[in-house]
């Protein structure tokens, strides 16, 4: 029989380790937790139990991709959940402060590794299996100061909502999350020496449930929390332009 198993990418912190405290609870075999760190998996191994199986891969390098691949096509499994959370940030500033290398691994990892990993995993999905791809209340408009960061969670939530309508007859579904400023250790506590204030930030914990829960039911979007609501609705209502001028007036006070 196949064993029935979760992916979540970005498993050692935050969001993605929120996802494998949820996961432990669902009827899985394993949960295959994906991050750079080996130490830091090997700790989430150790709170959450031996269902967990530590996958140490950087999936900014297309071997790491090949060597899931490989897993997958090797051991005769059923992916029920493909939660995409790995990603990377990007510290509020300008884009001359952005770097050739830096922006490839942005990419890399935020747009070209979910599609991968989505294309390495369809295959072994079931009717009844859920994607989960984490993107960002930041994928509603445009965003000065962290334009590739956004720019990239606007592919991650275009793709998947395609990507949803096209799995459409299949039983397999695709949601993109799309958070507010959740409480991680990625968002910094300080720029510049002023302290940052970000509204509506929200706990990780909440964000990882109410996600699942809206894969559950097939949604295409998840958007958490009325303060994201909100700008969402902002974002609709307003022209981007008007919407990006708020945004800069908002935190130049944390610019250089």
């Amino acid at each position: 029989m196949s064993k029935h198993i979760a992916i979540i990418t970005g498993a050692s912190g935050g969001l993605g380790k929120e996802f494998a405290a949820l996961m432990v609870r669902e009827n899985l075999d394993e949960i295959w937790c994906v991050a750079r760190s080996k130490d830091k998996l090997n700790a989430v191994k150790s709170e959450f139990g031996e269902k967990i199986r530590v996958l140490p891969f950087d999936l900014s390098k297309q071997d790491s991709i090949r060597l899931l691949s490989e897993l997958l096509n090797a051991e005769s499994v059923n992916v029920v959940y493909l939660i995409n959370n790995a990603g990377i940030g990007e510290k509020l500033g300008s884009y001359k402060e952005m770097t050739v290398e830096k922006s490839y691994e942005t990419i890399q990892l935020n747009c070209s590794a979910v599609v991968a990993l989505c294309t390495v995993c369809i295959p072994h999905m079931q009717r009844g299996s859920r994607i989960i791809n984490v993107s960002s209340q930041s994928s509603f408009q445009p965003v000065p100061y962290i334009n590739l960061y956004a720019s990239t969670k606007a592919f991650v939530t275009s793709f998947t909502r395609a990507l949803n309508m096209e799995l459409n007859g299949t039983g397999v579904t695709a949601t993109a999350v799309c958070a507010g400023w959740a409480d991680t250790d990625m968002l910094p506590k300080t720029l510049n020496g002023k302290t940052v204030k970000y509204p509506g930030l929200v706990s990780p914990k909440l964000v990882a449930a109410q996600g699942l829960a809206d894969a559950k039911k097939g949604r295409d979007m998840s958007v958490c929390t009325l303060y994201v609501k909100y700008m969402r609705l902002l974002s609709k209502i307003f022209p981007h332009k008007t919407v990006m001028r708020t945004w800069i007036k908002s935190v130049s006070q944390y610019l250089e």
